[in-house]
């Protein structure tokens, strides 16, 4: 063994052990682990948790070991069925009859099972897959994520496994792109570029983008562009890429009124017929007289139907059964009002926030996201990446906690009828929001 490699291991043994000892878990999480095993779950979040951190307290300019580590960790992931969310049954299902020129906003699973003539592979395993609540409704996933679904069925073989190892490569080669544009808008903002290893190596980002397949960080991936398109003043082709974003997942569409300031009036309007051109050419496709009465529909199904992991209106939810609210009736009622909050919010911070700057644009995004997750009914594990990315470009860390307590929200899968412990919940949000206060109030350096 050469001088400089036993030097190496030497200097780095401990970085090296806490790859190794990753690396172990991931794999244990991945394929020895059941998601009705929260104690387990736990405890090896807990573990990958501390070994993400010390690896950046230890090698935080390393850049090719921690890359090298982020990447193996995905790798992990690479031939795995998730077990944590089935949602990649429907993806497939989607991505069959998109590449069979079949819209899949106007067909539902309920009803193209029942046809003899159906042209989809594996059919049956996915109908039952997918299970009950999101066969009976249109597909709300968005059009450019929809090709992407095409793709995978396409290049998987007409098998499960090779559609899911498709899928995978594209979520892994996103990361690797965020990893890229991040380290360039981060010199850009004149920060540190280690910062982006918040996000690249989080345990939470790994399990559920390359493990469970949500496709959070290809939407990141053309936000993460589209951000440092604007720090190289290439603003048109910064709102082509946030278009894309768009029309992976809807959610940076609440970011636009944040430009105004940011632009100024005349700009800001250029922008965004460029950002909403490149929407309405990623739908054109699928457009249809039933397309938007039946999109629209499904997505109002998130204000008013669902509910997981709730914080706010957990909180409210318990006051009004106790005035013998009925809890079906009150979702509709709080489901009506979230979206105007939301929209209230945005306002605020699109006229009274720090936005003529890239940062203060930044802050006042983890802002509004923060706000609109706090006051929904749903906040799925995942949801909370876009916030620990935009915690990679600013001063605040309180979603790097979120991402952690996060986890405790994982109970409601090993009860059969998924029922959710408040108590495990009023920990994860009473820690989120006792570390949010710190970063704004306490934290030097929160302006």
């Amino acid at each position: 063994m050469s001088t400089r490699l036993t030097t190496y291991l030497k200097l780095h043994k401990f970085s090296i052990l806490f790859v190794l000892l990753s690396l172990v878990f991931y794999y244990t999480l991945a394929y020895r682990t059941e998601r009705t095993d929260f104690i387990k779950l736990l405890t090896l979040f807990l573990a990958l948790f501390f070994f993400y951190l010390k690896l950046i307290q230890f090698e935080k300019w390393n850049f090719r070991f921690l890359l090298a580590a982020g990447i193996l960790a995905r790798f992990v992931f690479l031939p795995l069925e998730p077990h944590l969310s089935q949602d990649f049954y429907r993806f497939i299902w989607d991505g069959e009859l998109v590449r069979n020129f079949i819209n899949p906003y106007v067909e539902v699973p309920n009803i193209l099972i029942q046809q003899s003539d159906h042209i989809i592979p594996n059919a049956q395993e996915l109908y039952m897959g997918m299970g009950e609540l999101s066969a009976k409704h249109y597909s709300n996933y968005p059009p450019l994520n929809q090709l992407i679904f095409a793709m995978a069925a396409l290049w998987g073989g007409k098998t499960i496994l090779g559609s899911i190892i498709a899928m995978r490569s594209f979520i892994i080669l996103a990361d690797i792109g965020i990893f890229y544009f991040g380290r360039k808008f981060l010199k850009k903002l004149n920060c540190s570029p280690h910062l982006i290893f918040w996000y690249f190596l989080n345990p939470l980002v790994i399990v559920e983008l390359t493990g469970n397949l949500h496709f959070e960080g290809v939407m990141l991936f053309f936000f993460v562009w589209s951000m440092y398109l604007l720090s190289v003043k290439k603003w048109q082709w910064a709102a082509v890429m946030l278009g894309c974003s768009i029309s992976i997942k809807l959610v940076p569409l609440l970011f636009l009124p944040l430009f105004l300031k940011y632009f100024g009036l005349k700009r800001s309007i250029l922008f965004y017929m460029i950002v909403l051109s490149t929407l309405a050419l990623s739908f054109a496709p699928f457009y249809t007289l039933e397309f938007v009465s039946n999109y629209s529909q499904t997505l109002s199904l998130w204000f008013s139907n669902f509910e997981f992991n709730a914080s706010l209106y957990n909180l409210i939810k318990q006051i009004a059964v106790y005035l013998d609210q009925k809890p079906w009736e009150f979702i509709k009622i709080y489901g009506k009002i979230t979206p105007i909050i939301t929209v209230s919010v945005i306002l605020l911070l699109t006229f009274f926030g720090k936005n003529s700057t890239l940062l203060g644009l930044l802050k006042s995004m983890m802002w509004a996201l923060t706000i609109y997750y706090l006051i929904s009914t749903t906040v799925h594990p995942w949801y909370i990446i876009f916030l620990v990315l935009l915690s990679s470009f600013t001063t605040y860390r309180y979603a790097i906690i979120w991402s952690a307590a996060i986890v405790l929200s994982y109970f409601a899968y090993s009860q059969v009828d998924f029922k959710e412990n408040l108590v495990l919940l009023a920990i994860e949000y009473i820690s989120v929001i006792g570390f949010m206060s710190y970063d704004f109030f306490v934290h030097p350096n929160k302006n």
